[in-house]
């Protein structure tokens, strides 16, 4: 549930009421609101922009924390959030203030004079307002959705960017077709802009090689100009000029290795020393991206009953891959049954999600998600059936894990809540 005050909510509400349209991609209305407020984009300090399908979030979490280990001040925005908007806007490292963002709300408001403007507009109008309002040493700045005519692409010279993994999503705004995603995710790359991008299939890395000359953009690619590997218990990064062994990164997963690379190659570019890399990667945290609940309600029943309790909001087969390759290593180490709480968008692609699991899941338990347009219980039970797991509804998050915990299995299981952001931001909610 969200943790934000009725004040903020109704601020929020209203702007969702300026276009017809929840996303509607292009940058004539942002420039237009922008201009009117000064072009705030223009005086923020020297920003990181982040694309890509998968891993955004959690590169530049690594990436945060290890500037803030070298001590300096980072303004940070994603999207989307799990519990409170102003989750999106961190200022010099401290989540904003609710009258700041109301303050910043409203001055777009009076800018945009009632003209059509996205709700992601708007925001993001406010939150570069309130960036150039703040002293900082460092701005993320991570894509909504796309890249090329996305609301964040307004920066003229980013000090570095970053493209992790593409692949499919949001397929009813960036279609069915891989080279023109990786074309819209390229349209981020600025001339003469230090590029960094993770390993993709042959088809994206041609594309994004073919738009990085073009835009004049000097772009690495991890596994060809730089390189970022497990090895003997700890994490080497290598490129032309050194090597470096640093500590496993926090964040579990192999796909975590890629993130991490990608965020030591930008901080080295932005001179970060080699201690605060280090202790950067071993510190990070990112919620809801394959991390164990060790408190709160669910917590509780789970740890009465012996069993494990995990959360990802990964709602994409690429994503699901990753989540799968990762509890498959786990389970290797230390067998359990795999038992799956699962909701989703009804907009994704929910078989594909499945496959990712076959094999490895023992049983799914399909739950609603709150106040958004997501596929029924039945019909995730239905898809559950036909890959071979035990498939069971439940109303609420809470008795889908009592259910998860009481199904008969050998021993107590391994639970993952999974599918959607929401339905992990509904479980951090609960404690």
């Amino acid at each position: 549930m969200d943790k934000d005050s009725a004040k903020l909510k109704d601020a929020l509400k209203h702007l969702e009421h300026l276009h017809p349209k929840k996303i509607d991609l292009g940058l004539e209305r942002i420039e237009r609101v922008l201009k009117a407020l000064g072009n705030p984009q223009d005086s923020l300090p020297p920003t990181v922009h982040i694309a890509g399908t998968n891993g955004k979030g959690s590169t530049l979490a690594f990436l945060r924390a290890i500037a803030e280990a070298q001590g300096l001040r980072v303004h940070v925005y994603t999207s989307p959030h799990l519990v409170s908007f102003r989750e999106r806007i961190v200022l010099a490292g401290a989540m904003i203030e609710e009258p700041v963002l109301l303050d910043a709300l409203a001055r777009v408001q009076t800018a945009n004079d009632g003209k059509p403007l996205s709700f992601f507009e708007a925001t993001t109008a406010a939150a570069f307002l309130a960036f150039s309002e703040h002293p900082a040493d460092l701005l993320l700045l991570e894509t909504g959705l796309g890249g090329r005519y996305d609301a964040t692409n307004v920066i003229s010279q980013p000090a570095a960017i970053a493209i992790t993994a593409i692949d499919y999503d949001h397929k009813e705004f960036l279609g069915n077709d891989l080279a023109g995603i990786a074309r819209e995710k390229a349209g981020i790359f600025k001339p003469h802009t230090p590029a960094f991008s993770a390993p993709q299939t042959n088809l994206v890395r041609a594309v994004l090689s073919s738009e990085a000359a073009t835009a004049r953009t000097d772009l690495k690619n991890l596994d060809e100009h730089f390189h970022c590997y497990r090895q003997q218990g700890r994490l080497v990064y290598e490129d032309e000029g050194q090597l470096l062994d640093l500590p496993l990164p926090a964040l579990t997963g192999d796909h975590q290795t890629i993130n991490a690379g990608l965020a030591i190659a930008i901080a080295k570019t932005l001179h970060i020393d080699d201690r605060a890399i280090a202790k950067g990667i071993a510190n990070a945290r990112w919620p809801a991206r394959l991390h164990p609940l060790t408190h709160g309600p669910l917590f509780e029943i789970t740890n009465a009953h012996q069993a494990e309790l995990w959360l990802d909001g990964g709602h994409n087969p690429h994503a699901a891959r990753a989540i799968a390759a990762a509890l498959a290593e786990i389970e290797n180490k230390s067998p359990r049954p795999l038992v799956l709480v699962m909701g989703m968008l009804a907009n994704k692609d929910a078989p594909g999600f499945l496959d990712a699991f076959t094999g490895l899941a023992h049983a799914l338990i399909a739950v609603p998600i709150r106040d958004h347009a997501a596929i029924g219980p039945d019909s995730l039970i239905d898809m559950a059936k036909g890959r071979g797991l035990e498939a069971y509804a439940a109303d609420t998050l809470t008795q889908a894990v009592i259910k998860a915990c009481t199904l008969k299995t050998e021993m107590p299981p391994r639970i993952l809540i999974c599918g959607s952001l929401y339905l992990a931001g509904e479980a951090l909610a609960l404690g």
